[in-house]
């Protein structure tokens, strides 16, 4: 089973066509991705009361996303208005103030121990937002020092909201620390590291005791740098935009599902890592992408199934 931990939230999206109101945040579309994916996915969010905290719920529930500990807030849930440009690319404005996911405490979080769980993915706000950021990194460290589990993180950085360059550079060289496998787009890195390149980023991580760092370019690709210190590079699959709302969302999941199909996810995280191959990292790559592409490919975070990339995945160039 993998952990999310974080943020779900509605999407106000606003196109030429108007304005929509769907299921959304980071770590929720990963979770969602990754029970499309025929993975058992436990979702750890705060829930509003509201209409909105409805909506969530019901969407999570309809895609086999289990809520067991999900904690039902007794505050608002949090909103982002989406404005997609004519390419459908989106950018993302958020009302924040008092909401749901950021109000974590210690108590609300579940002990792991002798679950199931083979990974822990948490990122975005949730890991930038205080008073729950912290209570979230905590529980990162914990699993980390434990050893017994995979931690994954996802930068998805959001300037418009946390905007203190030098204090979100010390936050995520503090947080990558936790994480074996790290996640981040090159616009995150172009914003956070401006005068330095992806590759010194990576190298970084690296000797931070990160043991798969991963790039994703857009329409260039992505890069990942494996364990034994190799990087891998794979161009972005070929599709017609129509939105990139939930894109890297759905690269994370697809990227997570590829390990635990290979088992790579687990005890002993190091040793399982190490054991993927060259062939197999080319393969995890390839379906990360594949997801995103067709995600891109409509509306909205919508993920495809598991049947819909293996399709894609079979058909010859």
């Amino acid at each position: 089973m993998i952990v999310v931990a974080g943020e779900a939230l509605i999407d106000l999206v606003v196109s030429a066509e108007g304005e929509r109101a769907v299921p959304g945040g980071s770590p929720a579309n990963v979770a969602v991705t990754l029970a499309r994916l025929d993975q058992r996915v436990r979702l750890l969010a705060r829930i509003g009361p509201d209409e909105y905290g409805r909506q969530l719920t019901e969407h999570l529930d309809a895609n086999q996303v289990d809520l067991a500990w999900a904690v039902r807030a007794d505050q608002p849930t949090s909103v982002a208005v989406a404005t997609l440009n004519a390419a459908g690319q989106a950018s993302y404005e958020f009302r924040l103030e008092g909401a749901a996911d950021w109000q974590w405490t210690p108590q609300e979080l579940p002990d792991l121990t002798g679950t199931p769980a083979t990974a822990l993915h948490s990122g975005s706000l949730a890991l930038a937002l205080a008073p729950g950021a912290q209570v979230l990194e905590d529980l990162l460290a914990r699993e980390r020092q434990r050893d017994v589990l995979t931690v994954s993180i996802d930068l998805n950085l959001r300037p418009s909201i946390v905007s203190d360059r030098a204090a979100e550079q010390e936050r995520v060289r503090r947080q990558v620390r936790h994480a074996h496998l790290v996640k981040a787009s090159d616009e995150d890195l172009a914003w956070l590291h401006p005068d330095r390149s992806a590759a010194d980023v990576m190298a970084e991580w690296r000797d931070a005791g990160v043991l798969c760092a991963v790039v994703t370019r857009g329409g260039d690709g992505a890069w990942l740098l494996a364990p034994d210190g190799t990087l891998h590079e794979e161009p972005a699959v070929r599709t017609t935009v129509v939105d990139t709302v939930g894109a890297g969302d759905s690269f994370t999941g697809g990227l997570l599902a590829a390990l635990a199909d290979l088992d790579a996810l687990g005890d002993r995280p190091a040793d399982r890592l190490a054991a993927v191959t060259e062939p197999q990292w080319e393969a995890v790559l390839r379906q990360a992408a594949t997801v995103a592409a067709l995600t891109c490919a409509r509306r909205g975070a919508d993920p495809p199934r598991r049947a819909e990339v293996e399709a894609l995945l079979t058909t010859p160039n």
